[in-house]
């Protein structure tokens, strides 16, 4: 979790930051999408929203409250921005030097006790239990899978980590950088469009197997889909 002190005007200098890391600082290879759901199609079925938060979240300290957790049967789901979470274990890219919020723990650990890994693992960022939003009243915990979607792209991804009670919108490192997001933990990140659906009762065990949270985001996000198509008798085929 980052706490976010920095004043409006260096949050918008950091988040207008450009998307692209230069090739000395980001050499990972372009990210290739997860699965066969389309973000179109993830995006048609959380058009609209049904608040389950008792109020609204920022984006960021001192920005104004205007992002609701909204809900179905089967999933919760926001649309924010994204902030930078590089807190868990130090790594090249994560670290006290590297990111000027950075702590060695994360809400939640790996199967060997460690620390998450947020350079490797796509994880997003909940705000702590409040009375604006319990996420564990929906059947979110640590390891409950996601589908992060951002322009075209769609990356699968655990919950991870919690952050402030009033703020919303943060996901690792590896995240970003799968979603072409620039991932640096100082001045990186994304100002807005991106939509996180988190779904509800879900979890991989352990935490930190990527591959399973790829195989379980991918049949759940074809069910979310297809029980909107059933609903509404089509989705957005474009």
């Amino acid at each position: 979790m980052r706490v976010h002190t920095l004043t409006l005007a260096a949050a918008g200098a950091a988040l207008l930051a450009p998307t692209t890391l230069p090739a000395a600082v980001h050499t990972n290879e372009p990210a290739r999408y997860e699965g066969s759901v389309r973000a179109a199609d993830l995006l048609a079925r959380v058009q609209g929203c049904t608040p389950v938060s008792n109020g609204n979240y920022r984006s960021d300290a001192g920005s104004r409250a205007d992002i609701p957790v909204c809900g179905t049967e089967e999933a919760v789901y926001w649309t924010a921005d994204m902030d930078i979470d590089c807190d868990g274990q130090a790594g090249p890219r994560c670290n006290a030097s590297t990111d000027p919020y950075f702590a060695d723990t994360t809400a939640y650990q790996q199967s060997d006790g460690r620390q998450l890994d947020a350079e490797r693992l796509p994880f997003i960022v909940v705000p702590i239990a409040s009375s604006i939003w319990n996420y564990r009243d929906y059947g979110i915990r640590g390891g409950s899978v996601a589908a992060v979607v951002y322009k075209d792209r769609v990356q699968y991804a655990v919950v991870g980590d919690t952050g402030p009670r009033d703020i919303i919108g943060e996901a690792s490192y590896a995240t970003a950088d799968a979603l072409g997001i620039n991932p640096d933990p100082h001045g990186g990140g994304t100002a807005s469009g991106v939509t996180y659906i988190v779904f509800k009762n879900s979890k991989v065990s352990p935490i930190e197997d990527h591959a399973a949270a790829v195989e379980e985001g991918e049949r759940l996000a074809k069910q979310f889909v297809g029980e909107g198509i059933g609903r509404a008798g089509a989705v957005d085929g474009g």
